[in-house]
């Protein structure tokens, strides 16, 4: 059963107060009377209503300060002023003041049926939103970024220090290792955070519609261009935009960035009019940007201004302490998308996991988890049902001595390379904790801390 939404009737002129409370009450509302300002306003502490139907002119506290109250402690409640003294100046003022519409006495009450509607609908909607935004924000707060590796607690502590500042950021890192969501998280944790954050891949649009699609254009600019339209960066506006894949951004729009990055304004492609911007801007690459600044692709004065703050997001194979903890969260999160009972990995599975290289990092990580839990009917995943070039590379494998030849063989390098996977395997089952993954090797932490460096793994 749909819950009645509440109004509350604020006049007082006992008659015309009754009828129209009758009035509403028919039409399906549930409505609360106060005869006064005072009164209303300790209403308004106690519960909370969906609308307020107000007189303009109440003894002691009038419709205007109500209205006033209302905006600052429930902005999203809206307000219809009535009243049977109508002046121009006071319709303004209550309008200025954010009352959603003012009607006067004797009024019509079949248009304020109508006016009501569309106010109950606007506050629904308000509150929608409100819920919705906070559900994003929540969705990229850091905490849900998963890593406890040394790796990704620097990028942690970087993204912490930016996220009050307007500087450009350029995020490095393959593909897959999770740009965008580093980016959207920065956005949600920021001042901009309630204005829009727009992201455009730079690399799957044509060079031709690129600089339309960024800066937008006018009616009549070229051939298909029948009406005017606004750009990203218009749209972004006070919000934040993200530039992925920036490297493949054509040499003629880095010349149009580099100046939009220099004079905080742009114009659209036909146009000579020039629009302020207010945006922060983050790009994103997953190719080797310096070289390309070297061999002339990337224009040199274009990636100082864009790497103001660089970022570097580590491959996964560069932190595999994370991969059961990202292992888990991704089973927990599919399955509960799919609707079905929580799948785990079994200990052959997740070392097999551990020691994959990840060339596709962590979003090829959640495909092949979903493709898995999509096929099997088992209640914990063997290396039986991954992919066979995950399921068969048990760490043990890596273990193996080889074969001695007539040539000999390099022993410090196999040593090297046991040590190395051995390490891994004590990282991953240890969580990234170096004290429990040498607890585990039986040696000393500062022993582990020694060898890692030594072999040159980034942990």
């Amino acid at each position: 059963m749909l819950q009645k939404s509440k109004i509350l009737l604020i006049d007082d002129e006992l008659e015309s107060c009754k009828a129209l409370s009758h009035l509403l009450g028919q039409v399906g509302y549930e409505v609360e009377i106060s005869h006064s300002g005072e009164d209303a306003l300790k209403l308004l502490k106690e519960r909370p209503f969906n609308l307020i139907i107000s007189d303009l002119f109440l003894p002691g506290i009038s419709g205007i300060d109500i209205l006033k109250q209302i905006k600052d402690d429930s902005p999203e409640t809206g307000v219809i002023l009535i009243t049977g003294k109508a002046s121009a100046e006071t319709a303004v003022e209550a309008m200025k003041e954010g009352a959603l519409d003012y009607i006067t006495k004797p009024f019509n009450f079949e248009r304020l049926k109508i006016q009501v509607t569309k106010a109950l609908e606007k506050n629904r909607l308000v509150l929608e939103n409100n819920y919705l935004r906070q559900q994003l924000h929540g969705r990229y707060h850091f905490d849900n970024i998963i890593g406890t590796s040394q790796a990704m607690q620097q990028v942690f502590r970087l993204m912490g220090k930016v996220t009050g500042t307007d500087s450009t950021i350029l995020i490095l890192g393959a593909s897959g290792t999770g740009k965008e969501l580093v980016a959207r998280a920065i956005h949600y944790n920021s001042p901009r955070k309630n204005k829009p954050f727009l992201a455009i891949n730079c690399g799957a649009i044509p060079a031709d519609l690129l600089e339309s699609e960024l800066f937008g254009h006018v009616k009549g600019a070229f051939t298909s261009a029948f009406a005017d339209k606004p750009g990203k960066f218009e749209v972004a506006d006070g919000g934040t935009m993200f530039l992925d894949e920036i490297g493949n951004m054509p040499q003629q729009l880095q010349v149009k960035l580099l100046r939009v990055l220099q004079e905080h304004e742009f114009e659209r492609v036909g146009s000579s009019l020039k629009t302020h911007l207010n945006i922060r801007l983050i790009s994103a690459t997953n190719v080797d940007i310096q070289e390309q600044v070297k061999t002339g692709q990337f224009r040199e004065d274009l990636y100082y201004r864009l790497n103001v703050i660089p970022i570097h997001l580590p491959a996964l194979k560069e932190r595999r302490g994370d991969i059961p903890q990202l292992a888990r969260f991704f089973t927990e999160k599919i399955c509960k998308e799919m609707d079905r009972p929580l799948i785990s990995i079994g200990t052959d599975a997740m070392q097999a996991m551990e020691s994959y290289e990840w060339p596709g990092n962590v979003r090829e990580m959640e495909n092949i988890i979903e493709r898995t839990i999509a096929l099997t009917d088992n209640m914990i995943i063997g290396c039986e049902e991954l992919p066979s070039d995950i399921g068969t590379r048990l760490p043990s494998s890596a273990l193996s001595a080889p074969q001695m030849t007539s040539e000999g063989v390099d022993m410090n390098k196999i040593i090297a390379t046991i040590e190395r996977a051995m390490i891994q395997q004590a990282m991953g089952l240890g969580q990234g904790v170096k004290a429990r993954a040498a607890n585990l090797l039986k040696i000393n932490r500062t022993t582990l801390v020694e060898k890692i460096k030594r072999l040159g793994m980034e942990i």
